[in-house]
């Protein structure tokens, strides 16, 4: 992620705190620390919604779309956490004025988006449910965010809207609002391409997709990727894929590999000829610079090294790419990759076949590459778990973490997030209890 991005969100979440402080005559301070939470959570609230939009300009400020999707799932993940302390801490302040009935509606909303967003959060890192639901919990959270600017703007509070701290809170509440509603559009309206599939193949058990533009279509670079979304009757959800190859004359490629719910049949809804639409290109896995570069590929994680190999240049700097394969049938595009690397002197291929008893480790890989290791830019796609030991083996080896490069494209998934999950639930049911005793 993107330092700038991160120093943008953590400042415009603390601003709020000096506005409060800074407020007359108020002497409740427990009750004024709870109403700060509130303030922040909506602030992280809205962030959440801005980032999930992929306008132009997002990965400039925050980095790649793979970090922007993790920074949303932690904004949303400490909104939650400081929202349950708002509930907890009494944020309730003498002389706030008369209540009315938009204040008690505010009220019952701000308890409905609590209970609503505990539920919901819950659900969405929990992994196992299918990705056709965690979406649409994704849309519902941002219902209940509209309830808590409702919340926000109604309940009484020490402060008018139109003072500074309720014009600042309130521009994000707009801000993040008008992005949940750009999320709801259909994908039809967003910016997209049109293409057309141009070719059906099969590789190493891959699904193969060429695609050619209707008019003008998008430049990614290598290592990048777009979000598609097919005609296919029920195949018009999108969905993120690399391209595995990028043609001078505007044609794409993405290889498929059946893993989950949306790509396996997903053959069975193409047909040459159908419309898609790609929005993008995304990504900050650039690939083929002038620098030593080192390649790892675990199964299809290939996918973006086929396009690096493929616009390799002659100046390039030398390229190691060690790709980790089951068997040599079931890898996609190996004899294409190794017809690239006999006509480019400066690729190197290194299969590392698990049916030959080869595995590819730090070890492995220092052995091959050499005293150049240290200066050299890695770039990984493949399993986390080989990512992990091999970014934790390299670091021996001189490689820091800023030259190790990767995607994360685990979106629903995260350091401790099984058990911050069993923390929601449990202080959810504290909380609920807790209603029911008052």
């Amino acid at each position: 992620m993107a330092p700038l991005g991160i120093l943008i969100i953590v400042a415009t979440t603390i601003f709020p705190a000096f506005q409060l402080w800074s407020l007359p005559n108020v002497s409740d301070q427990v009750a004024l620390f709870s109403q700060y939470l509130g303030l922040a959570a909506l602030i992280l609230m809205a962030w959440g919604q801005i980032l999930a939009t992929r306008l132009p300009g997002i990965e400039t400020v925050f980095g790649g779309l793979d970090r922007v999707y993790v920074l949303h799932k932690w904004a949303g993940i400490i909104a939650m956490a400081a929202i349950l302390l708002h509930d907890t801490i009494d944020a309730e302040m003498r002389d706030s004025g008369p209540e009315t009935f938009l204040s008690e509606l505010a009220e019952t909303l701000g308890e409905m988006s609590l209970y609503g967003l505990l539920i919901l959060v819950v659900i969405s890192v929990a992994t196992f449910v299918p990705y056709h639901l965690w979406k649409w919990t994704h849309k519902a959270m941002g219902a209940l965010f509209a309830a808590g600017v409702f919340h926000f703007v109604f309940i009484m509070k020490p402060f008018a809207m139109g003072d500074p701290a309720g014009l600042y809170t309130g521009a994000f509440c707009a801000a993040g609002v008008l992005a949940y509603f750009w999320t709801l559009l259909p994908e039809s309206l967003r910016p997209s391409k049109g293409y057309k599939i141009s070719g059906l193949d099969k590789s190493g058990g891959a699904l193969v997709v060429s695609m050619t533009p209707k008019g003008k279509g998008i430049t990614p670079a290598a290592g990048q990727f777009g979000v598609l979304s097919f005609g296919a009757a029920g195949k018009s959800e999108p969905h993120p894929f690399s391209f595995s190859s990028i043609g001078p004359d505007g044609a794409l490629r993405v290889t498929i590999k059946a893993l989950g719910d949306f790509t396996t049949g997903l053959e069975r809804g193409l047909a040459i000829g159908q419309d898609l639409r790609i929005q993008g290109p995304f990504g900050r896995f650039r690939l083929g610079e002038k620098a030593r570069e080192v390649w790892v590929a675990g199964g299809i994680g290939i996918t973006p090294f086929l396009a690096g190999a493929q616009a390799l240049r002659a100046e390039s700097g030398v390229v190691d790419l060690f790709y980790c394969i089951r068997s040599r049938d079931t890898a996609p595009h190996l004899e294409e990759l190794q017809a690239m690397a006999e006509a480019k002197p400066n690729l190197r291929l290194h299969l590392m076949v698990s049916s030959e008893g080869q595995r590819v480790s730090a070890d492995k890989i220092a052995e091959v590459v050499g005293d150049d290791l240290a200066k050299a830019r890695v770039a990984f796609c493949g399993p986390v778990a080989l990512r992990e030991a091999l970014r934790t083996g390299l670091a021996r080896y001189g490689v820091s973490a800023r030259q190790f490069h990767y995607e994360e494209f685990e979106f629903r998934t995260g350091v401790g997030l099984q058990r911050l999950a069993a923390w929601v639930l449990r202080r959810g049911l504290e909380v609920s209890r807790q209603a029911r005793g008052s």
